[in-house]
């Protein structure tokens, strides 16, 4: 078979290259914080200084969905990390690299090939009821995540005195004045500046004088001060939850669609993504060695509270800088994280209601979009204001719902990715399964021990860790042998297509496209995820308030 031959449904009558967006706001020039490129600029770049200027162009979705994960919750987690734990679980950074790339690299292509969300797929290709049980999950979390992140804004500007009755609304007029520009060029240069914002943690670190060879073991040796536990497990999941959530999925993807990135440019978006993830790992964990550091020690270690007694007892340890620095980074981590989970909600919303959803489009032009997001940064900001909350431990909380339901995520991102109808010959190879099957279940384990431990609180949690690990590599030995035994001939297989071809192939119009039909099998695994999901949750509501009392 000619090697540009393929079996795919027909490409649709309109651009080559383009995909079948929903809303034609999508479709143009990328104009990027940096840089422009034309909708049919076509030509190869050749040489480092073209390559470098067309990754000015389109850098942005990569970079700002992660920096934008080192949001208020995050901070808080890798500052509680520090002073309870040392630098005892910077390990659990150094694994969530290629967990974050790999991720959102399948989101990438999601984006770049097929110009729709990632909300609208899901409901398009798996039906209403598997659609509301996704996007349900994430209209919650993210809600509760942008609360968090005004939670930040009270702690940070408490720290210099201004009352949360004042900081909390300036900080949501300010959100909605930022995204309401018209103008995705705009939009993205205000996210630049909080990029940029986000590297004041190195002073910060150098303040705390760390020791490099304490940092470098830790990395690289697993191990959890004072031994495993369930509230050492709790923070591992918080962890994994605010650095890779799920509203990362959504946002990105919607991003690329917004920016009008196109098949052809997705090794650019790659570099991005790749860029932003070891911006993001880094900058948590200088975090993490500033307060391990600081409060090693002294009578501060181990007493966390909250990240804006954070900025104080920094300040009393190692100056008033030191202390001003970090009450700025939280600052502006929960502003560049409120822009993007509300952000990430708004289009998932204009995905399920088909009203047009861009940030090339004004307030007046897209009114439910914008709509959706002013009514979420209020509500959330509202709810900041309740006196009393105890509101480091809803942080902790909510980031650690996020790791609980990271993995119901990840599957449908890799049913998605696995769609040959969608994807074509930007389907998932076998070894990307590979590994996104093996993230999956380690994510499953640790929700899994978190569960065991909040029910039976004397078991023992390494015991625990070790059977269930091995339960989980003899679980994805059979899923490979069964897949093995059963992959598809050759005949029934989409072909290899030239290069060419390749960065202009785009997924057909949703209509042309046929469901896909699950087995039995995948049904009830997919009931039993949800079950699961929902006992899960409820047993980390238990432990939440076990640590609230």
């Amino acid at each position: 078979m000619a090697e540009d031959q393929t079996t795919l449904a027909p490409a649709s009558p309109r651009p080559e290259g383009v995909p079948p967006v929903l809303d034609e706001a999508h479709i143009g020039d990328i104009r990027g914080a940096l840089g422009t490129i034309g909708m049919h600029d076509t030509g190869e770049r050749h040489g480092w200084r073209s390559r470098a200027m067309a990754l000015l162009a389109i850098m942005g979705p990569g970079l700002i969905v992660m920096v934008g994960d080192n949001d208020a919750g995050g901070v808080s987690t890798y500052a509680q990390a520090g002073q309870n734990y040392g630098t005892s679980l910077l390990w659990v950074l150094l694994l969530l690299i290629p967990v974050l790339i790999v991720n959102q690299e399948m989101v990438i292509r999601l984006g770049a090939v097929t110009g729709v969300g990632h909300a609208r797929l899901i409901f398009e290709r798996f039906g209403r009821f598997w659609g509301a049980f996704s996007v349900g999950d994430l209209f919650l979390l993210n809600f509760l995540t942008i609360v968090t992140e005004f939670i930040g804004v009270s702690l940070a500007l408490g720290y210099f005195g201004v009352s949360s009755y004042v900081a909390v609304p300036i900080a949501a007029v300010a959100l909605v004045a930022i995204t309401s520009t018209g103008s995705f060029r705009s939009w993205e240069r205000f996210m630049y500046v909080f990029v940029v914002a986000n590297f004041l943690v190195i002073p910060l670190l150098i303040l705390a004088r760390p020791s490099v060879g304490d940092v470098v073991h830790n990395t690289f040796v697993p191990s959890i001060y004072g031994g495993a536990s369930s509230t050492a497990v709790l923070l591992i999941i918080a962890i994994v939850g605010t650095t890779v959530a799920p509203w990362q999925l959504f946002f990105q993807q919607s991003n690329i669609i917004d920016k009008r990135i196109t098949p052809r440019w997705i090794n650019y978006e790659r570099a991005d993504t790749v860029i932003g993830a070891f911006v993001v790992v880094i900058g948590a964990g200088a975090l993490v060695a500033v307060t391990a550091f600081a409060f090693g020690g002294t009578s501060d270690f181990g007493q966390f509270t909250d990240a804006g007694a954070v900025a104080t007892e920094l300040a009393q340890q190692l100056g008033s800088a030191a202390g001003t620095c970090f009450a700025i980074v939280l600052l502006n981590a929960s502003l560049i994280g409120a822009a993007a989970v509300t952000l990430a909600t708004s289009y998932a919303f204009g995905d399920v209601f088909g009203a047009k959803h861009s940030l090339n489009r004004g307030p007046l032009d897209a009114k439910l979009f914008y709509g959706s997001f002013t009514l979420m940064v209020l509500a959330a900001a509202g709810i900041v204001l309740i006196p009393g909350a105890p509101l480091g431990l809803i942080t902790t909380s909510v980031q650690a719902l996020a790791g609980v339901l990271l993995p119901s995520a990840t599957v449908f991102l890799l049913l998605l990715c696995n769609d040959r109808e969608v994807l074509g010959p930007w389907s998932n190879p076998p070894w990307l399964n590979a590994i996104a099957s093996v993230i999956i279940g380690v994510l499953v384990e640790l929700s899994l021990i978190l569960m065991a431990s909040t029910m039976f609180p004397g078991v023992n949690v390494t015991n625990l860790f070790l059977y269930l690990s091995l339960v989980l590599v003899a679980g994805l030995a059979g899923i490979a042998l069964y897949g093995v035994r059963n992959r598809p001939g050759a005949a029934v297989e989409v072909p290899r297509v030239s290069k060419d071809r390749r960065s202009t192939w785009t997924m057909p119009p949703l209509a042309l496209l046929e469901r896909p039909v699950w087995s039995p099998g995948r049904k009830a695994g997919m009931l039993l995820l949800r079950g699961y999901l929902v006992v899960a949750v409820l047993l980390l509501i238990v432990k939440t308030v076990q640590l609230g009392h």
